[in-house]
């Protein structure tokens, strides 16, 4: 009589159901997926919001320039007001004051 060889079962022959869940048996993730990309959605939504804003402030402070230079220029050509800038004129304004630079010093 001979013996008849069995194999030995181990841990990894041990059948469980840890991998065969999909996602339609768990719809929480699915709720918390969505939650998700909506917060995403709202925060990208602020963002843009601020964007547009800080654009339409700097495009209105480049329109100032604009009209500032534009000032400028016309004064020196003597426009209609016929002005010309103090600088542009030799000999007038005021003296050049040159004052002595003050070093800077760390105090412990």
């Amino acid at each position: 009589m001979s013996v008849t060889k069995r194999n030995q079962r181990t841990l990894r022959d041990l059948r469980t159901l840890s991998g065969r869940a999909d996602e339609a048996s768990r719809p929480h993730r699915a709720y918390m997926k969505l939650a998700w990309i909506e917060m995403e959605k709202t925060r990208r939504g602020i963002e843009r919001n601020s964007v547009v804003r800080r654009l339409q402030k700097i495009d209105a402070r480049l329109q100032e320039i604009e009209g500032e230079a534009d000032a400028v220029r016309r004064a020196m050509a003597g426009g209609a007001d016929g002005l010309r800038p103090a600088a542009v004129e030799k000999g007038t304004g005021p003296a050049p004051v040159h004052r002595k630079k003050r070093q800077f010093r760390v105090k412990y």
